[in-house]
């Protein structure tokens, strides 16, 4: 016997779409949901969108892909890009949406795998908030389902007593859920998942039913191997995902202009001075960070020992947002070399042993003799001080 997630909502089996997203946006939100902060760019596409749609979808994969990488309408309505790398990274994702086979965003941290997730969802569904947000005490109940305890002790299992996960609202409504960081979940929790992707339907032993997918459904998770405290996926498990690698940028340009725009969107919710006035100094965190990461001076010319860290592009918004935070509050509003350099000596030295005898020789051999570079390297000898 097969039923809906949730008895009291209306079955989207009966009707040809997902049930629209209808929860107001409020403005005084931090940071809103991608169908809340990008609902004019997602209409606009929608209006304009004669293309094949696969159920349940709310733009064709072309519109979706549009959506995440920019370009203009033939009205002149400009979507803005939320995602900077290679489109065919971004078209191979959307497509697997489009078929039975779920989406694996692998990358190292900072590789903007959630920002993709949450974009994907919103454009495919409209809503991108059918989350599990993974971590190593995740429970198998997030995935699956739970119970609401106060009902099943006065009347015994039943339906009225269920509590859906969002993973099985999305198969229900037909809508695609989301799993962050997939790794960090334990294992056999992981595998919770297979039944599910494989044969697209949860079995519900308690009550002698199940919950059949309906067309529209799918599921995207992120992961990444580089952080300490992940959990190998299981052969069987990866088998039932269609894995698309984000790569770090790769140019210095491409890394700023991210930065650059993703400083802004969150400038501009924190009533922050405007980016323009620091791209100089957003230059050079990504320069710091990228010849960190690389071991390597972007002359090629000097080989260097890398941090324990990342220092991903995310890390580097993270620096410059807390930077122009500093110049709006306790400065003149102009993004400056002291700003950033507290933010940049705590990115990088992490393992206060190694991390800061990495930092200290970058500092001298390479910050103290680059042309133009005096101010942020006395900012960084002071904030190291």
């Amino acid at each position: 016997m097969s039923v809906s997630a949730e008895p009291t909502s209306v079955d989207p089996r009966r009707h040809g779409s997902a049930p629209a997203d209808t929860r107001p946006a409020r403005t005084d939100t931090l940071r809103p949901h991608a169908e809340h902060a990008f609902a004019d760019e997602l209409a606009a596409l929608a209006a304009q969108d004669d293309r094949p749609r696969p159920a349940r979808w709310r733009l064709s994969p072309w519109a979706v892909a549009t959506y995440l990488l920019g370009g203009t309408l033939p009205d002149g309505t400009v979507i803005t890009p939320k995602y900077v790398g290679p489109r065919r990274v971004v078209e191979v994702a959307v497509t697997t949406l489009a078929t039975d086979r779920a989406l694996l965003l692998l990358g190292v941290p900072g590789t903007a795998k959630t920002w993709v997730s949450e974009h994907l969802a919103a454009a495919v569904s409209g809503d991108s908030t059918l989350l599990v947000q993974g971590t190593a005490g995740t429970p198998e109940e997030a995935i699956r389902y739970g119970w609401n305890y106060a009902r099943l002790l006065a009347h015994g299992p039943s339906r009225d007593a269920l509590v859906p996960s969002p993973v099985l609202r999305a198969m229900a409504e037909g809508r695609t859920a989301r799993v962050e960081e997939l790794t960090r979940i334990p294992a056999d929790v992981q595998d919770s998942l297979i039944t599910m992707l494989s044969e697209k339907t949860l079995p519900i032993p308690e009550l002698g039913q199940e919950v059949q997918a309906v067309r529209g459904f799918n599921l995207i998770a992120t992961a990444n191997d580089r952080d300490r405290g992940v959990n190998e996926l299981s052969s069987a498990l990866r088998r039932r995902f269609n894995t698309v690698v984000l790569p770090l940028p790769e140019t210095p340009e491409a890394e700023v202009d991210i930065v650059t725009r993703r400083v802004a969107q969150i400038g501009r919710s924190l009533d922050l001075p405007a980016v323009p006035d620091g791209v100089d100094e957003i230059r050079r965190v990504v320069t710091v960070f990228r010849e960190l990461r690389d071991g390597v001076t972007a002359d090629g010319r000097t080989k260097l020992k890398s941090p324990s860290g990342t220092l991903s592009t995310a890390e580097a918004i993270s620096v410059v947002t807390g930077g122009l935070a500093l110049a709006a509050h306790f400065g003149d509003g102009v993004l400056r070399a002291g700003d950033v350099a507290a933010g940049v000596l705590g990115a990088v030295v992490r393992d206060p042993g190694a991390d800061r005898v990495v930092w200290q020789e970058y500092l001298e051999t390479v910050v103290r003799e680059r042309d133009g570079w005096s101010d942020f390297y006395r900012a960084c000898r002071e904030a190291g001080a």
